[in-house]
């Protein structure tokens, strides 16, 4: 079937000729086949094109037998097929053999292969497909015999069993239709210009119409149409047999393909691909499963709906599938909901009365998500919206004056009037015209019952657009207006005056601007000499630069003399600003003395304030920068360190938490003080925060925050995620000492619960809460597993630390009191690399040796699963795997990585800072 080796060159394996001199590899190598020369570079693909064109006219059997080896090699088969083969392609039989004998060569094929070099090799191979439809589109592609052959070839290897073969040959297919678009628009534009060329030889007269030309034009529009027809009935047989069944591949790129291209399709070629038939696929697969897919599907409906032309033929599938493309700007993947609602956003320019208002309530809604290209485009969206509403109140405003006026034959004079000062409204002629549009049943948010416009309104916001674009088309002043008082028009004289002449005065004119202007301090003044100097330094003056000199030199003196002022008024003595300060905090304690009973709110911006006192005035500024005064430092004392945790505990972390988005808009006043209290405590959280990250306080005083990381997770876990992440920026092993600390303080207080016998209350995490805490943090060091490796081993020598402090493994037969923290830390197992999994192993082994090995009493069993989460090293291996498993003993020899992480677990190596 397929054949290995050169031979000398035959049917099916031809020397290129351009292609093979321009494109050598290290000078040694010649590319004999397509699919060689193809993935050297996109600048031989036009000389491949013209070689294979050159020997398809002299042996189209043998080109062809070179074509479909190149999509058979590009599906991953090593080789190509023989001649034999293809001079049986006629038998069904025979073309599928060929089919199940290639597949046995499947595996990783080049569109899914990685590198660089293969992501290259996708876009020429779908520029290839294009270059030779585009080359041959004037002769081979209508010889019934090239496009027959492949049409058939992708046909039936796009239905293959292979996932290579339905994935390289559906994306051949489908740039084989957008090629013969192309085609088929460049035929549409030669058939309108031919036709233009027969109406003006037919409009001439009957003596001077040449009847041999007027044929020959018949006769090239009607081969036009013939060709254009052909290939719309080529794209038809590829969308049937290919499109048709792959849309719906199990294998979502082949789906994300076919919805691509058919967007482009209907987008390019709207007469034959946009209809409501070929919509229902688009619409359907809104509902896929893979975000991918969706996000083609959002992307090739936004590039519809922009064009005016094509948006009204999409009317029945936006009535059918509105509400979906509405919930998809709540999809889980964000940038599939950012682009739905650009998507709706297009909808609502282009289709009228279409979304409702409680589409609009529910998309307004999204202007609070925590994504934040989301809420920026739902902002977007809604400022769009609402700016209809601000027009519609002025021309209502307009046209109150206008009808109490009395004066309704008036209305150029008064556009006149406020051309200067209301030129941006009177402009707006896109705003102006969809208030026309408005009807009484329009589901606008902007527009209600009432605000729609009466019949009277609309004749004069009509008149008010005419004349506006009457104002702007011509510009002169209306009749009887005039501009100033008249006065005598001085002779035209022939005499011009001489630059030298000019200079003089102008240079009087700006003496006498500069000394108004150092004079007068009125508005009006300062206001019309700006405009004298920006009009006497425009370009079109006579003396741009000698104006802009002058000015320039104005300015500099203004910029000394009020430098020289602020130096002096900065020029206080120390004495008057020691009092000042004094009196600010006299005044300060004698107005909390008078408040009496404090508000929760005045209480939390004095606790903010406070935070930014404490930041302001940290200690460590001296380290950073070296000029900050010394006297202004301020340390904290542990007391006050202690009444700024209590404070953030008690009035941040109390209640249930609460999901942000729990509340519609239209609830009662309790949802709304609900949001405003967890905003104020959000706030209070971060301020708190920040004081950790400014190392103001010690980053211990964190442990209390981590430990409400999963309960208040909905409210709270972005700002928590940040504080950790900054932390292990600071100091990578500080922040893993204080999730250790956050971990163990939860797991004594359960136990000292447990040990008295009461039954634990609200405020004591179970043991899986505990357990589900640590899997979270867990997941905060990333996959990053070499960056995290101190942190980790140290995270798993203070746990075994932890359990079995004063455990002497020959005297003692009872397990430790706290081995039941091993489950806890076996959470951070699965972080660990596999050479650091042996070494933390072997420290594991210290303490307990083959202690407990064999033992199975029921106290032992978190060793026992902490073990094997050390020996699960394995990809898909768990510790549940292992708990049967025997300890091996590790092995002596290891890596100098793992030496050094040895050093951090016996405590004996100097960790960096």
């Amino acid at each position: 079937m397929v054949r290995e080796g050169r031979e000398k060159p035959g049917r099916g394996q031809k020397i290129l000729g351009r292609a093979e001199n321009k494109h050598l590899k290290n000078g040694d190598t010649e590319a004999v086949t397509l699919f060689e020369v193809v993935t050297m570079g996109r600048a031989a693909m036009q000389a491949v094109v013209d070689d294979w064109i050159d020997a398809y006219v002299a042996d189209r059997d043998g080109a062809l037998l070179d074509l479909i080896s190149f999509f058979i090699q590009c599906s991953g088969c090593k080789g190509l097929v023989t001649a034999e083969m293809f001079q049986s392609r006629q038998d069904t039989d025979v073309m599928s053999k060929m089919v199940e004998d290639v597949d046995e060569d499947g595996g990783e094929y080049p569109l899914t292969t990685c590198g660089a070099y293969w992501k290259r090799f996708r876009s020429q191979f779908c520029e290839f497909v294009s270059v030779l439809v585009t080359q041959c589109q004037y002769s081979i592609v209508f010889d019934s015999y090239l496009m027959s052959t492949l049409i058939s070839l992708l046909t039936e290897l796009s239905d293959s069993r292979v996932r290579a073969f339905r994935h390289t040959c559906t994306l051949a297919g489908m740039k084989l239709i957008s090629a013969l678009v192309n085609v088929g628009l460049n035929l549409s534009v030669s058939v309108d210009n031919s036709q233009r060329l027969h109406e003006v030889e037919q409009a001439k007269t009957p003596t001077k119409r040449a009847v041999p030309r007027l044929e020959r034009i018949r006769r090239k529009i009607s081969e036009l149409q013939d060709r254009k027809l052909e290939i719309e009935n080529m794209m038809d047989a590829i969308f049937k047999g290919i499109f048709l069944k792959r849309y719906r591949d199990a294998v979502p790129e082949i789906r994300a393909i076919c919805l691509e291209e058919l967007a482009v399709w209907m987008r390019l070629y709207s007469s034959v691909f946009l209809n409501d038939s070929n919509l229902k696929y688009v619409g359907w697969m809104l509902y896929d499963k893979q975000s991918d897919v969706r996000l083609k599907c959002v992307l090739g409906l936004q590039t519809l709906y922009e064009d005016t032309q094509l948006s009204p033929k999409m009317d029945l599938f936006t009535v059918r599938f509105k509400e979906r493309i509405v919930s998809m700007t709540l999809d889980k993947d964000h940038e599939v909901a950012v682009q739905a609602m650009r998507l709706v956003m297009v909808i609502s320019q282009s289709c009228d009365e279409v979304l409702s208002q409680k589409d609009y309530s529910q998309l307004f809604q999204c202007v609070f998500a925590s994504h934040r290209p989301l809420s920026a485009t739902a902002g977007e969206f809604l400022c769009k919206q609402r700016n209809r509403a601000i027009t519609l109140k002025r021309v209502r405003t307009l046209l109150q004056f206008y009808q109490e006026s009395g004066l309704h034959q008036h209305v150029l004079y008064l556009v006149d009037s406020l051309w200067d000062c209301a030129g941006a409204l009177l402009r707006d002629w896109a705003s102006l015209t969809s208030l026309l549009l408005l009807h009484p049943s329009s589901p606008s948010p902007s527009s209600s019952q009432e605000e729609v416009l009466t019949g009277a309104e609309e004749g004069f916001l009509i008149e008010i657009l005419l004349a506006s674009v009457r104002q702007a088309a011509e510009g002169p002043p209306l009749a009887r207006r005039g501009t100033g008082k008249r006065g005598p028009v001085c002779p035209i004289t022939h005499e011009r005056p001489t630059r030298v002449r000019m200079i003089q005065p102008l240079q009087a004119l700006l003496a006498q601007m500069e000394a108004a202007v150092n004079r007068h301090s009125d508005a009006e003044l300062l206001e019309a000499a700006a405009r004298s100097y920006q009009s006497l330094c425009s370009e079109g003056s006579a003396w741009p630069s000698l104006a802009s000199s002058n000015m320039d030199q104005l300015v500099q003196r203004w910029v000394r003399h009020l430098g020289t002022l602020l130096e002096e008024a900065l020029k206080v003595s120390g004495f008057v600003t020691v009092e000042a300060l004094r009196c600010v905090c006299y005044s300060t304690l004698w107005k909390l003395n008078t408040f009496g009973e404090v508000s929760s709110s005045r209480v939390s911006q004095a606790f903010m304030s406070l935070c930014d006192v404490l930041i302001a005035h940290n200690y460590q500024l001296l380290t950073w920068d070296p000029s900050a005064g010394a006297p202004l430092l301020y340390t904290l004392d542990p007391k006050l360190q202690k009444a700024l945790l209590t404070f953030t505990v008690d009035h941040v972390f109390s209640g249930a938490d609460t999901d942000s988005y729990g509340t519609r808009a239209g609830e009662s006043e309790v949802g709304a003080s609900r949001q405003e209290d967890l905003h104020r405590r959000r706030n209070l959280l971060a301020a708190y925060c920040k004081l950790i990250v400014h190392s103001v306080l010690e980053m211990s005083m964190a442990a209390e925050i981590f430990k409400h990381y999963v309960k208040y997770f909905n409210d709270f876990g972005d700002i928590i995620k940040e504080t950790l992440n900054r932390t292990r920026q600071m100091d990578k092993i500080e922040s893993a000492r204080t999730l250790v600390l956050c971990l163990q303080q939860l797991f004594l207080r359960l136990k000292q619960e447990q040990d008295s016998g009461n039954t634990c209350s609200s405020g004591v995490q179970t043991y899986s809460s505990i357990k589900e805490l640590a899997r979270r943090l867990s997941l905060t060091f990333g996959w990053d597993q070499v960056k995290s490796r101190e942190s980790l081993a140290m995270i798993h020598r203070d746990g075994i630390d932890f359990v079995f402090q004063g455990f002497s493994q020959q005297a003692e037969r009872h397990c430790p009191p706290y081995v039941s923290y091993l489950t806890i830390l076996s959470e951070f197992s699965i972080k660990l690399l596999k050479p650091d999994k042996k070494t933390v192993y072997g420290y594991l082994q210290k303490y307990t040796g083959e202690h407990a090995i064999n033992n199975r009493e029921e106290c032992w069993l978190p060793l026992i699963y902490y073990r094997a989460s050390l020996q699960a090293t394995g990809e898909g291996e768990d510790a549940v795997s292992f708990i049967s498993s025997d300890a091996s003993p590790s092995n002596p020899s290891r890596s100098s990585s793992a030496r050094q992480l040895q050093t951090v677990l016996n405590g004996t190596g100097a960790v960096s800072m």
